[in-house]
């Protein structure tokens, strides 16, 4: 049931039940899993074949932690990165603004056991495993192309989940203010965008201005690249409780934020 609190601000509080609405979430897509699989991970391969392939074949390598890398596995670590970003980010976005505002799933499952808080933290939860399920798959056509072999990888999953949980939070904050899908323009166009060639996914930071390379120490997709990319590369990364702490934060800010002004919304 909805809360009556007068203070949209207060911590979470999930009831119990919100697995219940994860698993509602996961019975709804299973239905559509593989079309929903092969538009997340189109684009990345198209970046991939492109860039990777394309531009690779004419820079041939680039100078990463001072040492010379192909520039077709310097792209791949950093593009799956991406990759995770951009699915947690439709699916907390389009998907979610759906169920709650167009379709009222949301408020169908409020007239259950369950309060909003609960509601919040499934959807957030289920666009970073979504985006888990889509990353994996690029993971493992990386693999057969033989683009990198190294057994760190494995440890690139629970790193690039929590990236699926950073910006699901952070999406989630522009779903609690939409007012329609073309909203979401701005968020892509303004933030997003700007991100993806700031954060070291296209170009080595270094390579980059000072002033910009400082100011792409602030976003939380650097830090993702900065953990993943070395594990690419059968190395560990440096400063990894830093990346970590920073993707840590992000989140736990950015959901404290979602869930007040989605809190908000449905106290009108």
């Amino acid at each position: 049931m909805r809360s009556h609190n007068p203070s949209p601000w207060r911590l979470p509080a999930p009831s119990g039940s919100w697995p219940a609405v994860l698993a509602r979430n996961f019975l709804v897509w299973r239905k559509l899993a593989i079309p929903s699989l092969v538009g997340n991970i189109a684009e990345p391969l198209i970046w991939l074949v492109a860039f990777g392939y394309g531009m690779g074949s004419l820079v041939g390598q680039v100078v990463y932690n001072g040492q010379p890398v192909p520039y077709l596995l310097f792209l791949a670590s950093g593009s799956v990165c991406m990759s995770a970003m951009n699915a947690a980010t439709f699916e907390a976005l389009y998907s979610a603004f759906s169920r709650m505002h167009v379709q009222k799933t949301w408020d169908g499952i409020l007239n259950a056991p369950v309060n909003l808080d609960a509601v919040v933290l499934a959807e957030m939860l289920w666009a970073a495993f979504k985006s888990l399920f889509a990353v994996t798959s690029i993971l493992l056509v990386m693999l057969a192309l033989g683009i990198s072999h190294s057994p760190k990888l494995l440890l690139a999953w629970p790193i690039l989940f929590a990236t699926g949980v950073t910006f699901s939070c952070l999406a989630l904050i522009f779903n609690a203010l939409a007012k329609g899908y073309d909203f979401f323009t701005y968020y892509f166009t303004l933030f997003l965008t700007p991100m993806m060639f700031l954060s070291g996914v296209f170009f080595p930071l270094d390579s980059m201005p000072a002033w910009v390379a400082t100011l792409a120490q602030g976003l939380p997709l650097t830090h993702a690249v900065a953990l993943v990319r070395p594990l690419f590369m059968d190395q560990w990364p440096s400063q990894p409780l830093l990346h970590l702490t920073v993707l840590g934060l992000t989140a736990a800010v950015a959901f404290w934020l979602a869930l007040a002004l989605t809190r908000r919304r449905f106290a009108r």
